[in-house]
């Protein structure tokens, strides 16, 4: 983690309607397709993004790019808990000085959580006496591990807008004003840029956060070469940014270079085309599903980490699109059962498998309705109506 000093003044003077908090790239793309919305009714909005690229090109200011330290698991963040500590602090205190009129909260619910009850602490919410709109899109799937979360946050935060319909539901015994405004990948604005081709390549979903990918990139290069022992193919691996990109060339070279003239490297939003997909658990994969790609889920972190999401998580799968539709249609491979061997004799029945190909397409249709159908409003205008 790099050192981190954020200009406290840099925005006094100047009044701000708007602080998006993104710390994940999928959060940070999700903020942005709705700030491009919200600007096109108020193109004056002054909008400060800590956030990533795609907010700032969605024409946020972004004051520092939260993307980089993106970490998941228990252990992961432990490492650099001093990091995160100061990091929200600086972000408070920026808060403070400048005084926006809201605030929108993407996803990352342990550090926006917590910053939702610092701003509550010092009464800078709304909710504690304030001024400060405090609002949450992409409702953190806490329903998973700690479900009476729902009432902290009723506390805290003054609007909600989910992302997939039943977490409305959650929210059912507080008095917190939750809406559904749909799921960006099946938003009207929304191109999804993956799609299912039988003679394309295999699409290798190794993540975003860079200690995810080098636990998960070289097991997916193994199931890779696998499935080369039986069928002759290519693959394609999406990454992100750079940053990333750099880390998944280095694994390549050092370790399977023997691959190179396999594999190609695509960067997240080109529209590409595959047959099947080795997907890491994540918001890709959701998009690699609505796009009916036949494929696997996959996952593995550190074991004291996963030991204890065992105790406290309390889903049947992993993958949101199994979630939602209550039925393992993209085989899971979590942890231990992340078998190279196993993971490439399921891709190869998916490439070989017409049944196998027309189940998923079915699915990917179901998947569809179940995000778009029922929604309050649209994400842009839940936060155009929270902010007046």
């Amino acid at each position: 983690m790099e050192n981190l000093k954020i200009d406290l003044e840099s925005h006094i003077g100047k009044q701000v309607d708007l602080v998006i908090i993104a710390g994940e790239h999928s959060g940070d793309q999700h903020a942005a397709e709705m700030l491009v919305e919200v600007r096109k009714i108020r193109p004056n909005i002054n909008v400060v993004a800590f956030g990533g690229i795609a907010l700032k090109n969605a024409g946020a200011d972004l004051i520092l790019d939260m993307t980089k330290f993106s970490v998941v698991g228990l252990c992961e963040v432990l490492r650099h808990f001093f990091f995160f500590t100061k990091l929200i602090k600086q972000i408070f205190l920026w808060i403070k000085k400048n005084r926006p009129h809201a605030i929108c909260l993407i996803d990352y619910p342990g550090f926006n959580i917590r910053l939702a009850q610092m701003l509550f602490d010092a009464r800078l919410s709304i909710k504690a006496g304030g001024d400060i709109k405090v609002l949450y899109y992409i409702s953190p799937q806490l329903w998973a591990w700690k479900p009476k979360r729902c009432y902290q946050m009723a506390k805290i935060v003054d609007k909600v807008a989910t992302i997939f319909p039943f977490e409305k539901n959650w929210f059912r015994e507080t008095d917190l004003e939750v809406n559904f405004v749909g799921h960006p990948f099946v938003a009207d604005s929304y191109g999804l840029n993956v799609t299912y081709n039988p003679r394309g390549p295999i699409l290798l979903l190794p993540g975003s956060r860079g200690p995810a990918v080098k636990k998960i990139f070289p097991l997916l290069l193994d199931s890779f070469e696998e499935i080369l022992k039986h069928k002759e193919c290519t693959a394609i691996v999406v990454y992100p940014d750079e940053t990333i990109l750099a880390v998944l060339r280095k694994i390549l070279n050092k370790r399977f270079s023997k691959l190179l003239d396999r594999i190609t490297f695509a960067a997240d939003g080109n529209c590409i085309e595959v047959c099947a997909a080795i997907m890491s658990s994540g918001t890709m994969s959701l998009k690699c599903c609505l796009g009916a790609i036949p494929g696997v889920i996959v996952y593995k972190t550190h074991p004291l980490t996963y030991a204890i999401g065992k105790i406290l998580v309390n889903i049947k799968y992993l993958g949101i699109a199994n979630i939602l539709l209550n039925r393992c249609v993209w085989q899971e491979f979590i942890q231990f059962q992340l078998k190279p061997k196993l993971v490439a004799k399921h891709i190869l029945r998916y490439m070989d498998d017409e049944r196998l190909q027309n189940s998923i397409q079915e699915a990917s249709s179901e998947l569809k309705a179940i995000l778009s159908t029922g929604k309050d409003m649209s994400a842009a205008q839940w936060l155009l109506s929270a902010i007046e």
